[in-house]
């Protein structure tokens, strides 16, 4: 059993006025916002495939996913590539955030459970809530992200290698 006073390093972005975490294990790189490859009748939350060093990387608008607005294209949008461990294997994919802000570590024993009710997302999506002193920030659960029929689609999406022009 983990210590509960032990550490966690997650990486935190913001989606619209709200922080988010993933756990910096999960993220590959992060990158400037490119327009992705358009893929016709997906999900309106798949934006479209994006060339990561070779591979094409299904890009998600995780506003849309969490059912809030559409991104706003910025100078500060960012693309972070994680590899979601999912069925023994990791699913890659590009999370679109407003802003990327930096990693920080959360104490484990302050990490709370997720609400079920007084949230916009369902709290299925929701691994825990870390206090902070003005604002709380949400660890999003990858993993309850999307359907079994989602995470087929991606995968099979983002093992499209890219052919270069």
């Amino acid at each position: 059993m983990a210590n509960p006073e032990s550490e966690a390093q997650y990486v935190t972005f913001s989606l619209a006025d709200e922080c988010f975490a993933v756990p910096v294990e999960v993220v590959r790189e992060i990158l400037d916002h490119e327009d992705p490859f358009r893929i016709p009748n997906g999900p309106d939350y798949l934006l479209g495939l994006r060339d990561v060093r070779g591979q094409g990387v299904p890009v998600i608008d995780l506003r849309l996913r969490l059912g809030m607005t559409a991104t706003q294209k910025t100078p500060h949008t960012r693309i972070l590539v994680i590899d979601v461990p999912l069925d023994g294997r990791a699913l890659t994919l590009g999370l679109l955030a407003d802003r990327v802000f930096e990693v920080t570590a959360f104490r484990c024993d302050a990490i709370e459970g997720a609400p079920d009710i007084g949230v916009r997302w369902p709290s299925d999506y929701i691994a825990g809530v870390v206090r902070r002193t003005s604002d709380f920030v949400v660890i999003v659960d990858l993993a309850n992200l999307f359907t079994s029929g989602d995470v087929r689609s991606l995968g099979t999406l983002s093992q499209v290698r890219m052919e270069p022009a």
